[in-house]
């Protein structure tokens, strides 16, 4: 467990998919994480860290999954969660369910999207290795979905390059509750440090 102090000067917040089709009520991709979210209260969690932080320097990133009306972004033939969204229409652009959820979309302009992604890893064809450069980030924080599916192959390769990965156990939403249990337990834990969003406040200095 960290025992130090975290630099929020040099702390990125990930938000990885904090969009409409996972997180709505109505979301045609609800069904791979409600189990999981549902029990640890995902998003609300998400929406008091958010709140807790605005008054901190802590960089705020969203970083959603959105392709275009034919999905040819999705090379050959999709297998897996892929296919499950192609088959689903799910993260199109210009639809409401590519849309980040409005309980973060209220914060406006302290949240920075930073667009482009297509697959699991929230660095692969984005410029967030840039920007999170460019701000002298050094420790990279994940929450959202999915468990297994991005937040630990976005984890992973942060990790390779060089940043300090922290992942929030209950900001972080897997396909059901046992795989949850199992990646902060046994996966995470081999490149990240795992913790609540409460603790990783206290790690911050931030009062709740």
């Amino acid at each position: 467990m960290i025992t130090h102090k975290i630099n929020p000067k040099q702390t990125a917040l990930l938000l990885i998919s904090f969009q409409n089709d996972f997180f709505a009520s109505n979301g045609v991709l609800r069904r791979v994480i409600e189990e999981s979210s549902r029990v640890t209260n995902v998003l609300a969690n998400t929406v008091d860290l958010v709140e807790h932080l605005l008054i901190t320097p802590v960089l705020i990133i969203s970083t959603p999954i959105i392709f275009t009306e034919d999905y040819s972004e999705l090379i050959g033939k999709p297998i897996g969660i892929l296919k499950t969204i192609k088959e689903a229409r799910a993260f199109k652009r210009g639809t409401k369910g590519a849309e980040i959820v409005p309980e973060l979309r209220r914060f406006g302009d302290r949240i920075i999207e930073v667009p482009g992604r297509r697959g699991f890893n929230a660095f692969s064809n984005t410029d967030l290795n840039v920007i999170l450069q460019q701000r002298n980030i050094t420790n990279v924080v994940l929450t959202g979905a999915v468990t297994s599916i991005c937040v630990d192959p976005t984890g992973r390769y942060a990790f390779e390059l060089g940043y300090k990965v922290t992942i929030l156990s209950d900001c972080t939403a897997g396909r059901s509750n046992i795989e949850q249990e199992f990646y902060c337990k046994e996966i995470f834990p081999l490149y990240a440090e795992v913790m609540d969003h409460l603790k990783f406040l206290k790690c911050l200095g931030v009062k709740k």
